[in-house]
């Protein structure tokens, strides 16, 4: 196989990763967005429509071994190849918050909210612009642009923090709100993974670019563990 045929084989790939990723960021923001609209009809949507992100990442996996088995990559390429299927699994992972966040919509049902959300959708922007910038690294193999990203986890942590500490109030204050604070905690702490995955994004650009996989401090790490 010529150089060519695999290079146009990665660079496809690189491409089904990014529009795998503009699915996944869609679904973030569309999920929490019809949480504070109490839209259950989009959130059911969300939730049927996960199912397109598992087929596109198996597709991915597909079109990875297949190229693993056919083209004889060299070094780097298995690098960049090893890190497509472990991306594809990350996007796969952060849809499935987006879901678990649609479900939550349909199980509040017309509930009146607890609070106003104002952090959370906050969350839900910053991990979105994290992960679409994230992706863009990653295709460009940009190792900077990628080791600067998981910086902006703390912003999501604070606010995962704020989110956290203001509905255990609620719930100590009027023990009637617990099943409301509960679901948006799980919202939040989705959001918070997702963001933590990010991060698993980022490593990975750096991998293909040094050949070593170092773990990307985050200041907060330990607090959520």
């Amino acid at each position: 196989m010529t150089r060519e045929t695999l290079d146009k084989k990665l660079q496809e790939l690189l491409d089904d990763i990014l529009t795998l990723g503009s699915m996944v960021e869609q679904a973030i923001i569309n999920s929490v967005e019809a949480l504070k609209q109490r839209d259950i009809e989009t959130a059911q949507k969300i939730y049927a429509e996960d199912q397109k992100i598992n087929e596109k990442r198996f597709e991915i996996e597909n079109g990875a071994v297949i190229t693993i088995a056919t083209q004889q990559p060299m070094a780097r390429d298995l690098r960049v190849l090893a890190s497509v299927l472990d991306v594809a699994g990350e996007l796969e992972r952060m849809g499935d918050y987006a879901k678990g966040i649609a479900l939550i919509t349909i199980r509040m049902g017309v509930e009146p909210p607890i609070k106003p959300l104002i952090d959370v959708p906050k969350m839900a922007e910053l991990t979105a612009d994290m992960l679409h910038r994230a992706l863009d690294a990653f295709v460009e193999g940009d190792s900077e642009k990628a080791l600067a990203i998981p910086k902006e986890d703390d912003q999501v942590d604070d606010l995962y923090n704020q989110v956290y500490r203001e509905l255990l109030t609620y719930m100590i204050s009027d023990p009637s709100t617990i099943d409301r604070a509960t679901f948006l905690l799980w919202v939040a702490h989705n959001l918070e993974r997702t963001a933590d995955r990010v991060t698993n994004i980022c490593e990975r650009t750096i991998y293909i670019a040094t050949g070593t996989r170092d773990e990307i401090d985050s200041s907060d790490d330990e607090a959520h563990q």
